[in-house]
């Protein structure tokens, strides 16, 4: 079992920063992959980033490419989203997620375990 919590949320005004956390706990390890995801109200929720624990590779969703990095620190075994030149269409609860062997990071059906999201709001 492996269990995910997420932290860093709050409220940023458009142009800001924000970190988010997903600390995990269990039986994670290099087969992992760890994606981030969003959903704002009314909406679907969508890929925003993943990362391969083992290799470090890193997916990003175009909305998310060249403004928000994922990473991983390996010993406190929590993985990082840096939000940078955040928008008012960022505004959206973040969840992580987690999946052995996820061969699409995209697809969020790929994923077996959830955190229970941080909300992020950025004003405009």
């Amino acid at each position: 079992q492996v269990q995910l919590v997420e932290s860093g949320g709050g409220t940023v005004q458009t142009g800001g920063s924000l970190r988010l956390s997903c600390s995990a706990s269990g039986r994670i390890f290099g087969s992992y992959t760890v994606g981030w995801f969003r959903q704002a109200p009314g909406k679907e929720r969508d890929f925003v980033a993943a990362i391969r624990w083992s290799s470090g590779s890193t997916y990003y969703a175009p909305s998310a490419k060249g403004r928000f990095t994922i990473s991983i620190d390996n010993a406190r075994k929590t993985v990082y989203l840096l939000m940078n030149s955040l928008k008012p269409e960022d505004t959206a609860k973040y969840y992580c997620a987690a999946a052995r062997e996820v061969p699409r990071p995209q697809l969020h059906y790929a994923y077996d375990y959830w955190g229970q999201g941080t909300r992020v709001t950025v004003s405009s």
